[in-house]
């Protein structure tokens, strides 16, 4: 039984493996099916969504992932885009009818922007960019864009308002930097001499400094028509501050539109503010100056953002390319263009910045911008011009030479501008640059914008101010003497009595304003001196024309003495207003008291003429010896007027005082002994009583100009109760 088991499992298993060896050869392997899973697209294959906004639309750009774009073109996939006015998309989140969404849909999913058209304008938009397929649609994420205002009157407030901070910024950053360099800049302008060449190194240092053509200039026409320069001096500064004025062109391209400053004009101001809150004149002067570097910057990242963005279709950008053939009469249009600019907004500097703002907008071509900024260096004149109108002579001769030295220029350079231009072009190619030309956008027909252009005209800038002054700094004789022969002088009175002497721009800063005031003070003690002579003539001259015609001189000076006094008065009142240092509040003091005691001078002297009048009307005479002593006495004082005017021409801080009051010891010495003369006389019978008074009178006036000349000096040296 056991042994008929074993059996049985043993043929069981036997047929078992023959049954499984039947299989293998019999059956067929099994086949492996791939399953093809359905392509099911994301949002996230679309990417990089980006609107630019213009006016009334916006380019809506868009790329879909390049693995995907086969299979989305395979399945029948196009592109769609929904947008709505931002308040219309919470309307319609909110329920509200008559706020849906707008759509464009059948876009080819090979295109990669679209132009929503018809929008409004200044109006926040948000859209979506997706595929659709049928009912299926997938969008992106949700972006937003605003579009720009048409250009209109509010768009042009606010390129006004935009210029207007650029303006305000520099002049700010400007006055800063003068009053906290100020004593610097009356050194280099003291340091001038007859060269012409040291003059343009002044210029140009000056404009860098203070980043204003015009401030140098008016600066320049106020000292000729103080006396503190000759015109051959001031020619060589005019040409020197034309090539500083070209470093603002730089700052512009360098950090106006290659950096964004005015992301940073916050911090910049958060560095400048804490020196407001401190005592130091100096360190508020350099807080002026950084925030005002900010706001200039502020201004021109505004002005990018307000100039217009044309399309090739519009009728400024026709205009300009109808009108930009290259010929003459062209280039004349926009020089006239570029001098109304100028003179309108009265600053090269924000004129040159708008030109480089509409230049890289691609607005105007490269050429026409050269063109203007040829018209910019006329306009610039301007200001110096109508700064001389209240001057004299030699100030207006001043400001005739700056405008034809920009005129010269002007003119040669525009019969040259083609081949400047060509010059220029190979300049940039050869130093791996790009071209300044202008290029076309085949499909858009728009101006193709490059970082070249800006650099372009900064270079072109420079060269044509550099290449003007090296032309015509060997003609500077030529040019005085042509401004000379321009400009009639009125005779005597408008040369040395013009009373507006300090009246030609009043400077930012009071150590500059008061160097104008110094050389007024000195012209005025001049004038007081003249009278003194005047006085010592009538007291020994007996022709009746002749004395007539000194009474006239001495009640003219007078009346010069009034009004120059009350001017410098004014004008010092308007200075002592800005921040100064202590030394220079003394210095404004020390001037006050001089003009009120050469005020004084000049009253004493008219008093004495009209007694020496009222003497010849009542027919009384002198003895010889009693006019000798008078004139005796004048001699005195008019020496103490030669140490008061060699004080009045020196610096005020190496002026002593000892020399002028062993003078005024000498006049009050000699006045003593006329008295104790006249006393004895009086007593013995010489003369009568009338006469008497007259003499007395006489001297003891001459000896009171003696005390005011010595007040004079102590007002220099600061001696002043």
């Amino acid at each position: 039984m056991k042994n008929l088991t074993l059996l049985f499992s043993f043929v069981f298993l036997f047929g078992f493996s023959l049954l499984g060896q039947a299989n293998d050869t019999i059956l067929p392997e099994p086949i492996l099916v791939q399953e093809v899973e359905e392509f099911v697209p994301t949002k996230e294959i679309i990417h990089n969504t980006f609107a630019k906004e213009k006016e009334g639309s916006a380019d809506i750009s868009w790329m879909i992932d390049y693995e995907a774009m086969g299979k989305l073109i395979d399945a029948g996939y196009t592109v769609v885009i929904k947008y709505n006015t931002k308040i219309g998309a919470k309307q319609n989140k909110a329920g509200y009818e008559g706020a849906e969404w707008k759509s464009v849909h059948d876009i080819p999913l090979a295109s990669t922007h679209y132009k929503l058209t018809d929008l409004a304008g200044g109006e926040k938009y948000v859209y979506k960019v997706g595929i659709e397929k049928g009912d299926v649609q997938i969008f992106s994420d949700k972006q937003k864009f605003e579009t720009k205002r048409p250009w209109g009157i509010f768009r042009i407030l606010m390129l006004i308002g935009a210029l207007g901070m650029f303006i305000y910024g520099m002049k700010v950053m400007s006055e800063g930097l003068q009053q906290a360099a100020g004593s610097r800049l009356r050194k280099m302008l003291a340091s001038i001499t007859s060269n012409r060449f040291k003059g343009v190194l002044t210029g140009f240092g000056i404009t860098s400094i203070v980043q204003s053509s015009s401030v140098t200039t008016v600066m320049t026409v106020s000292f000729v028509n103080a006396g503190l320069l000759t015109l051959v001096q001031s020619a060589g500064v005019m040409m020197g501050a034309n090539i500083g004025t070209t470093i603002t062109a730089w700052i512009i391209n360098l950090f106006g539109f290659k950096v964004s400053m005015a992301s940073y004009a916050l911090v910049i101001i958060a560095i400048g503010a804490p020196f407001l809150f401190f005592g130091k004149s100096k360190l508020k002067a350099w807080a002026g100056a950084i925030i005002g570097f900010a706001l200039l910057f502020m201004g021109l990242g505004e002005l990018k953002d307000a100039v217009p963005g044309l399309d090739a279709d519009s009728p400024l950008v026709q205009f300009f390319v109808d009108h930009n053939n290259g010929n003459f009469l062209d280039y004349l249009m926009f020089i006239g263009l570029g001098t109304l600019v100028t003179v309108i907004i009265q600053s090269s500097s924000a004129a040159m910045a708008l030109t480089m703002t509409l230049v890289a907008a691609g607005v105007i071509p490269f050429e026409v911008a050269c063109a203007m900024v040829l018209g910019e260096n006329i306009g610039t004149t301007i200001t110096a011009e109508l700064a001389s109108l209240i001057g004299n002579v030699h100030a207006k001769r001043s400001a005739r030479i700056h405008s034809m030295f920009n005129i010269v220029g002007v003119t040669w350079a525009v019969l040259t501008l083609p081949w400047l231009i060509d010059g220029i072009e190979y300049f940039m190619l050869s130093m791996g640059l790009e071209s300044p030309i202008p290029e076309l956008n085949k499909t858009t027909g728009e101006i193709i914008k490059k970082d070249s252009y800006n650099t372009g005209l900064a270079i072109f800038h420079t060269t044509f101010n550099l290449m003007n002054v090296l032309l015509l700094i060997g003609f500077v004789p030529q040019l005085v003497r042509l401004a000379e022969r321009t400009v009639k002088s009125k005779g005597e009175e408008d040369e040395e009595f013009h009373l507006e002497f300090i009246s030609a721009g009043m400077m930012s800063t009071p150590d500059l304003s008061i160097s104008e005031a110094k050389k007024e003070i000195e012209k005025f003690g001049n004038i007081t001196h003249r009278m003194n002579g005047f006085v010592s003539s009538l007291l020994v001259e007996k022709d009746n024309k002749k004395i007539g015609k000194l009474f006239k001189k001495v009640k003219k000076y007078e009346e010069i003495t009034d009004r120059i006094e009350l001017e410098v008065a004014d004008y010092l009142a308007k200075v002592s207003k800005g921040e100064m240092s202590t030394d220079t509040s003394i210095r404004i003091r020390g001037m006050l008291s001089m003009i009120g005691d050469l005020e004084r001078i000049g009253d004493i002297y008219y008093q004495i003429s009209k007694s020496i009048e009222s003497k010849h009307e009542k027919k009384i005479w002198f003895s010889p010896e009693h006019r000798e002593k008078l004139v005796e006495l004048a001699a005195k004082v008019d020496e103490a007027f030669d140490i008061m005017m060699e004080n009045l021409s020196e610096n005020y801080s190496n002026v002593t005082i000892q020399k002028a009051l062993d003078k005024e010891k000498e006049i009050n010495k000699m006045r003593n002994k006329i008295r104790k003369q006249h006393l004895e006389d009086i007593g013995s019978g010489k003369y009568d009583t009338v006469t008497a008074t007259y003499y007395s009178n006489i001297f003891h006036s001459l000896e009171k100009v003696g005390d005011h000349i010595i007040n004079v000096t102590e007002g220099l040296v600061g001696d002043i109760e």
